[in-house]
């Protein structure tokens, strides 16, 4: 299921009414600019079409009066249908399940070296690492941001996959695949070099510093431009942060889970809460124009 334009106007044309009806219709869309116009997108051409008919009535979107509700077709069935309608977010988990394969999550040291971090040599029981300006020298600068698809253990890898999942194809619908690989590839690196500094050489990896980098971004990003789609299940943020104090409490750790890159988790997130703040406060004066 691919966006519909349901129409283009003059960027002089005052939409923040009709696009306000739109939300108190809980209507998922979204307004770019284009080419010096605005263009309204919608999830699919039969949406489009009742969103066109309801223009044609209310153009200033007046609150006053009852409107029928429009019917919103439900997400695609199929899994296939599924990975269509969210490229971004199927091609990162794609890349990940094809990581697990090769390094065997996590446990083939080979071939993980590749993607971590810092570049290292295994001598014995022990974990020599190569320095970080030497690897980006070298022309090596894929490692800032490859730490993200590496997993230790099939639960490590459902978990984050899961919940990428869920929070990646709310943003690729509503703000577009290329702005989903933008904040991808973002939070990936600044959790990656948080972990880093603040944890020194060590081995680590995984979504999860992008998660609550997601998890940052649509938060304050609904908080400031409410939408439908970014109205999370009540209680989800609450459990994040509360199982981020867990983490960082080291409670986790003493109950066997492994060591938690914390860093990543905590430079995620506030890198995140930064692009939904920002995200949100242009989508509001856009509204508000």
């Amino acid at each position: 299921m691919s966006p519909v334009a349901v129409f283009r106007l003059p960027l002089s044309t005052d939409l923040s009414g009709f696009v306000g009806l739109l939300r108190r219709l809980q209507v998922s869309h979204r307004v770019s600019e284009e080419a010096g116009d605005q263009v309204l997108w919608v999830a699919d051409e039969q949406v489009a079409e009742q969103i066109r008919h309801l223009y044609q009535r209310f153009p200033d979107g007046n609150a006053d009066i009852d409107v029928p509700a429009i019917e919103q077709p439900s997400q695609p069935g199929g899994v296939v249908a599924q990975l269509r309608a969210n490229p971004v977010t199927a091609a990162v988990l794609l890349l990940c399940l094809v990581v697990a394969g090769l390094t065997g999550l996590g446990d083939n040291l080979q071939t993980i070296r590749w993607l971590t971090f810092l570049d290292f040599r295994v001598q014995g029981d022990y974990l020599y690492f190569t320095p970080l300006a030497e690897s980006l020298a070298a022309g090596q600068w894929w490692r800032l941001l490859t730490p993200m698809l590496i997993h230790f253990g099939i639960l490590h890898l459902a978990m984050n996959g899961l919940w990428y999942w869920e929070l990646g194809r709310r943003i690729e619908w509503r703000q577009g695949p290329w702005m989903m690989l933008a904040l991808s590839v973002i939070f990936g690196v600044v959790s990656n070099c948080a972990q880093y500094l603040f944890g020194g050489p060590s081995l680590f990896g995984g979504l999860s510093g992008v998660l609550y980098g997601l998890l940052g971004h649509v938060w304050l990003y609904q908080w400031l431009a409410p939408d439908p789609l970014y109205r999370l299940p009540r209680g989800v943020l609450v459990m994040m942060l509360v199982w981020l104090g867990l983490c960082m409490s080291g409670l986790i750790t003493l109950l066997g889970f492994g060591a938690i890159a914390n860093a990543a988790h905590v430079g995620g997130l506030l890198v995140g809460c930064l692009t939904g703040l920002l995200g949100g406060t242009l989508a509001r004066r856009k509204l508000a124009a």
